[in-house]
């Protein structure tokens, strides 16, 4: 265990950019993003205010799913520069005060990784228990249906298990068949990708985003799932999620990876299936695990069965869901906060209006997420409004998943293709991938040849160089949070206390510090709401952060909001006291 000085947690005071670098900006006009497009949009990331930078993989891949698929952990894809150039965009962004991060996936490698392809050459190989390679079912035929060595399902569609010929073994792969999951219970698995992390924090990254890191620790029985209906295939989830040795191998890793890093460095688990009460152990700074886990609660409340399966949003289940993980973590632990990500669909076209009310509902939902407790991220294009895409055909998907997903579910008759299109036009994780919208020129100022995935068409009204140039746009609306953040200390060290749980328009709570009080307000909707507060009077004499003035007059128990509209109240509680860090809700 290590012996860290906790009272260095610099990050939590920070904000965290993600740089999705296939859709970033392209420096070679081969419509692919690079890291010599990054390096020349670092200003801008200044000019936001950003703290740290997180790359999505950049390492060579065949690129099955977009990078996640790693065959060398200790270089750069060609196709997005060379190692010189990642140390010079790694220099030109500590000259900024800008951290990087690497997104890391030690879960599973590429099929086509050196250590896979000597695995799979033949059973004796030294590293063949680098991987969960497993007989057929005792007495079935070799890749006949139903032969796998388990019923489960891949989370990419079909099932987990892939028939090797060479072998007549399969190996599990939880997502695509080109990304088989590594063994971790074996001790060289574990060696080698700790030696690889301490390579690229000796080159100077300062920390890890790693990827369904909590997907590590298997049940070594690998015991059948429960059938999902319909399916064919069962979930197996309860014997791999937060599985039986996954917090003594996050231990180990913190240990041989980061002792004598005290402080310096950011750990963060992406952890699908993660409860509150397991994010307290990961994230608790005595056990010394992680510094703060990505949780995937309240960006599925929108779903039904799976995430293809929309159900409509409420605001109720969102504030119940952050409002127990605000509480949930109050005392032990942080929370990291984000609407948006490689994986996840625009906030705006999500939970907001991307149409009329497209720039207010943008602006609440920063505001609303920024002013609760823990780390913010931005997803690129967050900061600008960005919205769903228009996918006219499914030829113009290119995410593994939602092309997975739509051939499954017509080729069984579960949907039609209009029905399946329907479904991937709301959820894909192609509408977080359109090219970054820089300007109304050509393909957006993105390159200057056609991207590999289309440009979003609302690219000439939505583009961060009309927002920088608009003093009232959602860029500098962001800006403006980002600045709070960093010179208000209540927004990172103070309580949090939800208000109108039970309210279906607005979002209200307060956050306190010692004898300093925010009031934080979103409408949630397109029509104006009013705020039932016992002090709202004395609120609205109080100082007003964030947001415009009143349009409304509010009067005694009552403020007014808006459609779309977040507004932030400052106020002092004369005789209060002593700082109070850690109120639970």
């Amino acid at each position: 265990m290590l012996n860290e000085d906790f009272t260095n947690q610099w990050w939590r005071s920070a904000v965290v950019y993600q740089i999705y670098p296939r859709s970033f900006a392209d420096s070679n006009a081969d419509g692919v993003g690079d890291l010599g497009g990054i390096a020349a949009r670092l200003d801008y990331l200044a000019v936001l205010g950003v703290d740290v930078l997180w790359l999505s993989p950049v390492y060579p891949s065949p690129q099955a799913d977009y990078g996640y698929d790693i065959s060398d952990y200790r270089a750069i894809d060609p196709l997005f520069g060379s190692l010189d150039e990642f140390d010079r965009l790694l220099h030109s962004a500590h000259e900024r005060s800008i951290r990087v991060i690497m997104d890391i996936v030690v879960n599973h490698t590429s099929d086509e990784h050196p250590w896979f392809l000597e695995s799979q050459s033949e059973k004796a190989s030294p590293r063949r228990d680098w991987y969960w390679w497993r007989p057929p079912r005792y007495g079935m035929e070799p890749g006949a249906p139903g032969a796998e060595p388990t019923n489960w399902a891949s989370i990419f569609s079909g099932s987990a298990w892939e028939f090797d010929h060479g072998s007549g073994e399969y190996y599990l792969h939880l997502f695509s068949r080109k990304q088989p999951d590594l063994n971790w219970e074996n001790p060289a698995v574990r060696h080698a990708v700790y030696m690889m992390m301490r390579w690229w924090l000796d080159r100077g990254v300062d920390g890890f985003r790693m990827d369904v890191i909590n997907l590590i620790s298997k049940d070594p029985g690998l015991p059948d799932g429960h059938h999902l209906p319909h399916q064919p295939y069962a979930d197996g989830s309860e014997y791999y999620v937060c599985g039986p040795r996954i917090h003594s191998f996050l231990q180990e890793m913190r240990h041989h990876v980061f002792a004598g890093r005290p402080g310096n460095c950011l750990i963060v688990g992406e952890m699908p299936g993660v409860t509150v009460d397991e994010a307290r152990l990961f994230t608790d700074p005595a056990r010394a695990e992680v510094d703060m886990v990505f949780q995937f609660e309240h960006v599925q409340l929108d779903q039904g069965v799976s995430k293809w399966d929309y159900v409509g949003f409420d605001l109720r289940d969102l504030k119940a869901s952050l409002g127990r993980w605000q509480a949930g973590l109050a005392e032990v632990g942080w929370n990291s906060l984000y609407w948006s990500n490689h994986d996840q669909p625009r906030i705006v076209s999500r939970y907001g209006n991307d149409k009329e009310y497209r720039v207010a509902s943008a602006k609440m939902l920063a505001t609303v997420l920024h002013l609760h407790r823990g780390t913010p991220y931005i997803f690129q294009g967050e900061e600008l409004g960005m919205t769903n895409a228009l996918f006219e055909t499914v030829n113009e998907f290119r995410d593994i998943e939602s092309l997975n997903q739509y051939a499954a579910i017509t080729g069984s008759g579960v949907a039609t293709p209009g029905e399946a299109l329907a479904a991937l036009r709301l959820m894909s994780r192609d509408n977080a991938r359109t090219p970054m919208q820089w300007n109304a020129g050509p393909w957006a100022g993105f390159s200057t040849s056609p991207p590999w995935i289309q440009v979003n068409p609302n690219y000439s009204e939505i583009n961060a160089a009309a927002a920088m140039a608009d003093p009232d746009s959602v860029f500098h609306h962001y800006r403006k949070l980002i600045e709070l953040r960093h010179t208000e200390p209540v927004v990172v060290h103070g309580s949090f206390h939800m208000l109108l749980p039970h309210d279906e328009q607005v979002y209200a709570f307060i956050r306190r510090l010692g004898d300093v009080e925010l009031l934080v307000l979103g409408n949630f909707s397109s029509a104006h709401a009013g705020v039932d507060l016992a002090d709202a009077a004395e609120w609205a004499r109080a100082e007003l952060l964030l947001g415009t003035p009143p349009e409304l007059e509010s009067s005694g128990r009552r403020l007014v909001l808006r459609p779309w509209e977040g507004r932030v109240y400052r106020r002092g509680i004369p005789g209060r006291g002593a700082v109070e860090y850690l109120d639970p809700i």
